[in-house]
Order: C-alpha cells, then sequence, then structure tokens
C-alpha cells in the first residue's frame, strides 16, 4: 500500500491560524509604498507557480507521480523531486491554506529583509524540509509526500523571529496566543508526530522548514542575536530536542 504524506496541518485540528488583524496591519505599515508593490508581486508570483504546478497535478497523474517526492525516486537519482515536490499540492483545500498562509506572513519577513532574502528563505526552507523528510524516511521506498508547508513553515518562523509577540490565533480558539507560544507548540508537536507518526502528515518536513527559515534568517539578519536573543534561544530548545531524540534513537 503505497503511503502518501501530505505537508499539511489537518484541517480539523490545529488547521487555521493567521497573523491578528492590528498585529498584521501595524507590521504592513512598516512597508513603503514601493515595498508593498515588490512585496505583492514576489508573493503572487510565488503563489502563481504553486496553483499552475498543483492544477496541472490535478489533472494530470503523470506529471504529478513525476514531480511529487518520492523517497524511491530520490534515491534512484531525481534529485529534482525535493524541490518540485514543495509546488505540489494533494487537492484545493491544501493548496489554498499553505498559499493563505504564506499570504499573511511573508509581508513580515519582506519588510525585514527585503524581497531576495525572503525568496532565499523560502527555497531554503523548502529544501531543508525536504532533506529532513528523506533522512528520516530514508528506508521507506513506500514514503512519498507532496506540498509547500516546509517552505511556509520556514517563513512562518523567519517572521516568529521578527515579530515574536504577534497575536496568532488557531480555529475554534478566539483568544490571541503570542507567536513564540505557538513556534514552540508547533515544533515540540511536531516532534510528537514524528515519534508516533500520527496522521496522514509530513511532520518531518515541517519540522525541516521551520528549521531551515530559523538558521538561514539568522544567517541573514545576525542582529537577532542583540535585538532578539531571547526569542533565539526559546526556539533552539524545541531544534537540540529533536537531534538528541535523534541521536538517542527515540524516533
Amino acid at each position: 500500500m503505497r503511503r502518501t504524506i501530505i505537508r499539511r496541518i489537518p484541517l480539523k485540528n490545529i488547521v487555521y491560524f493567521t497573523v491578528g488583524y492590528a498585529r498584521f496591519i501595524n507590521t504592513l505599515s512598516l512597508i513603503t509604498k514601493k515595498e508593498m508593490g515588490s512585496t505583492s508581486m514576489i508573493v503572487i508570483i510565488i503563489i502563481a507557480i504553486n496553483a499552475i504546478a498543483s492544477f496541472k497535478g490535478f489533472n494530470d497523474r503523470v506529471f504529478l507521480q513525476k514531480y511529487m517526492f518520492t523517497i524511491a525516486g530520490i534515491r534512484n537519482g531525481e534529485h529534482i523531486r525535493m524541490v518540485t515536490s514543495g509546488f505540489l499540492h494533494a487537492d484545493i483545500p491544501h493548496l489554498a491554506f499553505n498559499m493563505l498562509t504564506l499570504y499573511f506572513f511573508a509581508p513580515i519577513v519582506i519588510s525585514n529583509l527585503g524581497t531576495q532574502k525572503f525568496v532565499g528563505i523560502y527555497i531554503a526552507s523548502l529544501v531543508v524540509g525536504s532533506m529532513f523528510a528523506l533522512f528520516f524516511n530514508k528506508n521507506n521506498y513506500h514514503y512519498s509526500a507532496l506540498g509547500a508547508s516546509g517552505a511556509v513553515s520556514g517563513v512562518i518562523f523567519s517572521a516568529i523571529l521578527f515579530e515574536p509577540t504577534m497575536k496568532m490565533f488557531l480555529m475554534f480558539i478566539p483568544i490571541p496566543i503570542p507567536a513564540f507560544i505557538f513556534g514552540i507548540g508547533y515544533l515540540l508537536y511536531s516532534i510528537f508526530g514524528m515519534k508516533n507518526k500520527i496522521g496522514n502528515i509530513g511532520h518531518d518536513a515541517h519540522f525541516g522548514g521551520a528549521v531551515g527559515g530559523y538558521f538561514v534568517t539568522l544567517f541573514l539578519a545576525p542582529w537577532l542575536f542583540e535585538t532578539q536573543l531571547w526569542i533565539v534561544v526559546i526556539l533552539a530548545i524545541p531544534i537540540l530536542l529533536l537531534f538528541i531524540l535523534q541521536k538517542m534513537g527515540k524516533l
């Protein structure tokens, strides 16, 4: 039986979170009109690429099978799948959720780092997410996956480093929570999901994408070690926990 792992958060559980309206508007107010134009354009381009590739995959199973993430294909030398799989989705809700999340969080990263560095974080997070999926499933030749959640997770965690106290909401829970609390919970849940193989979800790609976004952002914005050292340290704890558990053979 072929197992397909979709890199997403299930709609019936945590599934919907977004930047609180007031905080989001406050962040956007820091961006000049010129930056807003490039912000909208690059995000629209990324969303368009995801939409075009995904809809092609919806209607062309051969195309989907050729470019989605599969352990067998990658170990057979088809490494391009580690990138192309991040632009494919299982269905319209999967695509819409990832792109909506990207749309909300991208402006925070772009306003702090600019368009080119944002794209670098997006691609790096996508690749690191795929690397985590490959590492933790390398012996499962039936493992397959698709989705932009690794890349989007990286963007979310980049945004959290810049705005750790922004308010975020979970569906059915109307109480806003600080972004850094969400970030810690997200990583711990991903570790729990990886350990217990919970759901049809690529927890390893989610975690890997977040790690990619975390480290690349710190590389591009080293001043965060001075201005946001506390959140840098706090988010490092679940990351260290994962590597300790892996070293101990607990994953």
